[in-house]
């Protein structure tokens, strides 16, 4: 879980660092002033983490460097529209990376990998999808709609798309585990739910009410 943290905490980072230079272009359509705070921000946050003696992840050091490179492009092309592609890289990067078939299942339950990994497997393409997805709609919102468009309309696709994926994949992994315990024999549950820590040694009957919940 604390691996997919990361990754989820990365994402909010990367979009909140390109909110921040995007707020302070449209406030003072100084393009200098704001790619050079956009750069520092990011020079920031891993200096923190060195301070802190935090381990640095190498997706940290590709967002500096792509927060330097997207600057420096900027600067150089006086186009703001550079910056607005970073979050595009990183979803594709992680995209690739959630394409390794079984990804997800270290983040799940016990009671879930042993159950249902099959749909962990398809869960985890979804997501690898979105990520895809995004990259690409960022990326045509960023080419064909002002910066202002750009502000308003990825953070909201970015917060509705990640919650609908989560909540489809959770339900989807709940009712198949469900399903599939219930199919179970009943002494092959039961082993099965002590084995994987759901409950202790019980009577068939509190069995049956750990399947419910």
């Amino acid at each position: 879980m604390k691996d997919f943290l990361q990754a989820a905490k990365l994402l909010l980072l990367d979009l909140a660092s390109t909110l921040f230079f995007l707020a302070l272009f449209l406030l003072t359509h100084n393009v200098i002033l704001s790619v050079g705070l956009g750069m520092a921000l990011g020079a920031t946050q891993i200096g923190i983490q060195m301070v802190r003696r935090k381990p640095i992840h190498v997706m940290e050091w590709l967002s500096l460097f792509l927060v330097v490179a997207a600057g420096t492009a900027t600067l150089l092309t006086d186009d703001p529209r550079f910056v607005l592609f970073k979050p595009s890289v990183i979803y594709l990067v992680v995209g690739c990376v959630m394409l390794k078939a079984g990804w997800l299942n270290r983040y799940l339950p016990e009671i879930a990998r042993a159950v249902a990994p099959d749909v962990a497997v398809i869960v985890g393409f979804v997501w690898a999808g979105l990520m895809f997805v995004s990259a690409a709609v960022n990326a045509v919102v960023a080419l064909a709609c002002s910066l202002s468009t750009w502000a308003m309309v990825m953070p909201l696709y970015g917060i509705v798309s990640k919650l609908v994926v989560f909540g489809g994949g959770f339900l989807a992994l709940r009712l198949t585990v469900i399903r599939r315990l219930r199919a179970m024999p009943a002494d092959e549950r039961e082993v099965l739910l002590v084995a994987t820590g759901r409950q202790s040694q019980s009577p068939p009957a509190e069995s049956a009410q750990a399947v419910r919940s």
